[in-house]
């Protein structure tokens, strides 16, 4: 409405009529700015809060917790009763104290107050009882859940994540960190859930008995949050470096079991306790150090707690001589006080258990969002049919930056072929071989299959195409039978028997008392080389893949059992499309093409004779000296 039309309906002169629309406006903006102002101050408040470690860490674990938010729950309301009932004895000593001082008869509180007092301990160790067994039930439920998506996650890691890494950093990542992380998770929040209802509680009885001692109490409470001030940035260097340390200690574990025999040959155990010891030195040091930075808490929390129940008592001696409160109420608030104050006395042991338990979070949740090197790229083709060529254009690669180990590889292979892979050590023959898995992306150029690259095929489907054995294969815990069918549960006896025939261990099996359901050991610890080696093959047999990659799988076994071994091969490699990599170049002699590389580039291509046939040439300097040839000379 306009000023003029105001004036003439309201009957007001103009300049009243101006000074109202005034004033309206003025309100309206005052109103705006404070609405603003609140917005505002809540968003820096909502910001604040998200942005703390503690928070963060909660919404990071908020999937996981979430799944058991009921039982959860039940943990809490079973805790909120404790605290609450030590308020409530501290409520009843006032009328107590005053009946005994002021000499009035107490009889009424003779049976009642021992007895409340005995009933509220009984019933707060039945729920602290509780409420420790569904914090535990919950914690564990979620670290098996985190644990499960990480050992998912590590099964899908690439080779060069293990290269990076060792077997204890790895343990301690996976399993140590996520107990750390997830029991402290539940504690520390029922930690805080418990103390901030007993102090709101005990807060309560304090303003009940004192408004003015409350003051103070209250003041000296705010206090004792100052040493607590960024303890976590200077713990968190030396918190990382132990968890390092103590990744190298599960790894002493590891090499001592699995290198015993080395140890006890060449009298190592003197060495091996010298590393150990080497590391225990260096986690006592970082221990002492965190004991340091986070040690002087406690001390200081004392200091400060004791000044306050000290001007407390003190202010509430001159308060009762001035009648402001009575001798109960005095004695009421100081066991109130004692029992706020308490837990704060021993809050640096706790607070390093928190501090622990949110850098535990950080490195799990490190984990839990790393992204593998190498996995299926979205919308990745799915080979169903035998590949009818391979091929490498223009592949170089290295596993460490401007050092490379293959340059410039070109190479077409077609279904059926055999190709062998030979060279001297350190030319990049076993890293061929990992590219065509995949095991590694290529740096430069490209693997295709059927003019398909590698990369735009899914990963599950590569690998299933491709039967690998390895010079050394790795054998699970469990029978011969658990480590030929592997993860193929519905396979037919007489299958089983077909793959065992073909892979030359039917007369091996045979002789054992259990036969194919044999305990192996861990690792196949109780069979011998050339057993584990017609194992794998027996497991390539099983896969039935029509790419096979043999990785100088007989030149580690002695002649007899390379015999029977290769006889394995051939059974194995017939109808296939094969590349052996070969150390003994007398088993290598048949194949359709054989690849000579020396310091990361194919140097030589052809068959047998067409190779022994060139001048100067590396094949045949390498031919003359296999031994097995030489002792034929």
């Amino acid at each position: 409405m306009s000023i003029n039309k105001q004036a003439s309906t309201t009957g007001m002169t103009h300049t009243e009529a101006w000074q109202l629309d005034s004033i309206g406006k003025m309100f309206y903006d005052f109103l705006n700015k404070q609405a603003s102002s609140v917005v505002s101050l809540y968003t820096k408040i909502r910001s604040h809060i998200t942005s703390q470690p503690f928070v963060i860490n909660y919404i990071r674990m908020a999937p996981y917790i979430l799944r058991y938010r009921w039982r959860l729950l039940g943990a809490i309301l079973v805790s909120l009763p404790i605290g609450m009932m030590n308020a409530t004895i501290a409520w009843t000593l006032k009328p107590f104290m005053d009946a005994v001082t002021t000499g009035t008869s107490t009889h009424n509180f003779n049976t009642f107050l021992p007895t409340l007092i005995v009933c509220f301990g009984v019933a707060q160790g039945l729920l602290n009882f509780a409420s420790a067994y569904w914090n535990n039930w919950v914690s564990r439920k979620i670290a098996n859940d985190v644990k499960l998506v990480l050992f998912e996650k590590l099964t899908t890691n690439d080779p060069g994540f293990f290269d990076r890494n060792t077997s204890g950093s790895i343990q301690t990542r996976f399993n140590d960190d996520v107990n750390t992380a997830c029991q402290g998770l539940v504690a520390d929040f029922m930690f805080f859930m418990t103390r901030i209802i007993s102090s709101i509680a005990l807060i309560g009885v304090l303003i009940y008995n004192s408004i003015a001692l409350s003051s103070i109490a209250v003041a000296m409470l705010f206090a004792t949050l100052i040493p607590l001030r960024n303890i976590r940035k200077r713990v968190l260097g030396t918190t990382s470096e132990t968890v390092h340390i103590e990744g190298a200690m599960a790894t002493h574990y590891n090499e001592t079991f699995h290198g015993n025999r080395v140890i006890s040959s060449y009298n190592l155990s003197q060495y091996q306790t010298n590393r150990f010891n080497h590391s225990l030195s260096t986690i006592f040091k970082l221990g002492m150090k965190i004991v340091k930075k986070t040690g002087m808490i406690s001390p200081l929390m004392h200091a400060i707690t004791s000044t306050g129940m000290a001007i407390v008592i003190w202010s509430g001696m001159t308060l009762i001589h001035t009648k402001q409160i009575t001798p109960g109420n005095l004695a009421s608030f100081v066991v109130a006080l004692g029992m706020l104050y308490e837990p704060l006395k021993s809050i640096g042991a706790q607070f390093k258990s928190i501090i622990d338990s949110m850098l535990a979070i950080d490195r799990v949740w490190e984990q839990l969002e790393s992204i593998p090197a190498v996995k299926s790229r979205e919308n990745a083709q799915v080979i169903d049919c035998t590949p009818s060529t391979i091929e490498f254009r223009g592949v170089s690669f290295g596993y460490l930056p401007n050092r490379p180990v293959l340059e410039c590889i070109n190479l077409k292979v077609q279904v059926g072929q055999t190709v062998a892979i030979v060279g001297a050590s350190g030319g990049g023959k076993t890293t061929f071989a990992s590219l065509l898995c995949r095991f590694y992306d290529v740096t430069h150029g490209g693997i295709y299959i059927d003019n398909i690259d590698i990369r735009n095929i899914d990963l599950a489907s590569l690998r299933s195409q491709i039967g690998v054995v390895f010079q050394d294969n790795f054998l699970f815990g469990g029978s011969i039978r658990d480590n030929i069918v592997l993860d193929q549960k519905h396979v037919s006896e007489t299958q089983l028997k077909k793959v065992v025939k073909e892979a030359c261990l039917a007369e091996f099996i045979d002789a054992l008392e259990d036969g194919i359901d044999t305990q192996i050991g861990e690792r196949g610890i109780l069979l011998s080389g050339g057993q584990r080696q017609r194992i794998g093959i027996a497991r390539a047999f099983m896969k039935n893949a029509p790419i096979v990659i043999l990785d100088e799988a007989t030149s580690s076994l002695d002649n007899k059992s390379e015999a029977v071994v290769q006889r394995a091969i051939e059974n194995l490699t017939k109808n296939r499309t094969v590349f052996i990599i070969a150390h003994r170049l007398s088993t290598i002699k048949h194949a359709d093409r054989i690849l000579v590389f020396d310091k990361g580039s194919i140097v030589e291509d052809g068959e047998h004779d067409a190779l022994m046939n060139k001048p100067n040439g590396i094949y045949a300097g390498l031919y003359q000296q296999d031994p097995v040839i030489a002792n034929f000379a």
